[in-house]
């Protein structure tokens, strides 16, 4: 790169280190030191120094200090002792919601994707719930979640979907499914209209029926943008905060990582580093394994198709 192209990408450089590096480093800087303690003399906060890797051990082996020194188990109650429930917690949401939200999005997708009258008014019905602002769509469920709500009337059912474990999980599901399988049938729509309208025709000269042509032609020649769908999914929800703490109020039953953050954070900002930086890892390390698998299938597909 010459010396006046540097010239030009140096701003953006800078403004990406200030913007995005520096708060990482920061958050990292301060994963690795205690949180202040309120001096019971000058009634300050003072700082006690250097932690090494207490914050880390205090979320992932649920250690906590005493007041006498050293370190005992977490009790129940403490957001330490919460932290593998929300890791937990955080991989069902995800599994459960990605599958379902590309399932969903895959059906609209093809249907979006046919010629018909009011097509173009079907598409834009669709993404109106994704347009929503995810706050004001875990308000709306809320209320339609409620005991006296819509959905214990149409059901006539008596079920307390905000407050008992099992129910306020799937609450939450069905709120984030009908919110974002929108998003999903678009990148899968965008993938389903690059494919040539001659390769299927070709399949159905040679006999193929419409399960056939789906699975041999329609699926592998979507693997790409399925892997976009997925990934990005997968990253968001892994990261899944405002359904679960406006429809539940924080229940502990639907507490993601993303939500034991934000109440650590009341309570002590470098812990609540620390446990960022891990749930930052774990983002990372499902896309990396999902770039890795169905990256790799992806490419592979093409090349098939190049070679074919």
């Amino acid at each position: 790169m010459t010396g006046r192209a540097w010239l030009f990408v140096a701003p953006v450089l800078i403004a990406l280190a200030v913007v995005i590096g520096y708060p990482v480093l920061r958050a990292l800087w301060m994963s690795f030191h205690y949180d202040d303690q309120l001096d019971a003399v000058t009634g300050r906060f003072v700082d006690n120094g250097e932690s090494t890797f207490y914050n880390y051990l205090h979320w992932l082996v649920g250690q906590c200090q005493v007041i006498t020194g050293g370190v005992t188990e977490c009790p129940t109650g403490n957001l330490g002792s919460e932290f593998w429930g929300a890791v937990g917690v955080t991989l069902f949401f995800a599994v459960v919601t990605v599958t379902l939200e590309v399932v969903i999005g895959l059906g609209m997708a093809i249907v979006m994707g046919k010629t018909f009258r009011g097509r173009a008014l079907l598409r834009a019905a669709v993404l109106i719930p994704w347009a929503i602002p995810t706050a004001v769509t875990a308000r709306l469920w809320e209320f339609m979640f409620q005991y006296d709500g819509l959905v214990n009337t149409i059901f006539d059912t008596e079920i307390l979907w905000t407050s008992d474990t099992w129910p306020a999980r799937f609450a939450v599901i069905a709120a984030d499914v009908w919110k974002t399988a929108p998003f999903v049938a678009l990148l899968l729509l965008a993938g389903l209209q690059i494919i040539p309208n001659d390769v299927y025709e070709a399949a159905r000269v040679d006999g193929a029926s419409a399960w056939q042509r789906f699975t041999q032609v329609t699926m592998p020649l979507l693997k790409p943008a399925l892997l976009v769908a997925v990934l990005f999914r997968a990253m968001d929800a892994l990261r899944m905060y405002d359904l679960p703490a406006i429809m539940t109020d924080n229940l502990p039953a639907t507490r993601t990582l993303s939500v034991l953050v934000v109440e650590q954070t009341r309570q002590g900002p470098n812990s609540a580093a620390a446990l960022s930086t891990i749930t930052f890892l774990l983002i990372f390390a499902v896309a990396f394994v999902l770039v890795k698998v169905l990256g790799a299938n992806a490419v592979r597909t093409q090349e098939e198709q190049r070679k074919a």
